[in-house]
């Protein structure tokens, strides 16, 4: 995910104005085609809108469009590919963090 707005270097926050917000980014799969991306606002999951694939491989774009309200919230994501692997919430832990492919998460505060 782009995280959106204005980053706030000390709490790792993000920034941002009420209103229609476009969420954007990109997913792949090392496995299969991704399939699905799924936004979550504050826990609540929605499905995105998926642009075309440039390959059968390669990363996929998609977006969602996110009614801002005034307050504080937390953005995730997560893709889905045709072998129905899905991205899972927490990584599980190894001593050198190889395989780290759980889900974003952004925290922003709307005003």
């Amino acid at each position: 995910m782009i995280p959106p707005g204005i980053p706030d270097w000390f709490t790792r926050r993000r920034v941002l104005e009420a209103g229609r917000i476009q969420l954007s980014g990109r997913a792949w799969s090392g496995n299969a085609p991704i399939e699905r991306v799924d936004v979550g606002i504050d826990g609540a999951w929605h499905g995105a809108a998926l642009g075309p694939p440039a390959g059968p491989f390669a990363w996929r774009p998609w977006s969602f469009e996110w009614d801002a309200t005034v307050g504080e919230h937390e953005l995730s994501c997560r893709a889905t590919d045709a072998s129905g692997n899905t991205q899972p919430l927490d990584a599980p832990w190894n001593y050198q963090g190889h395989g780290n492919n759980a889900v974003q998460r952004v925290s922003v505060t709307v005003r």
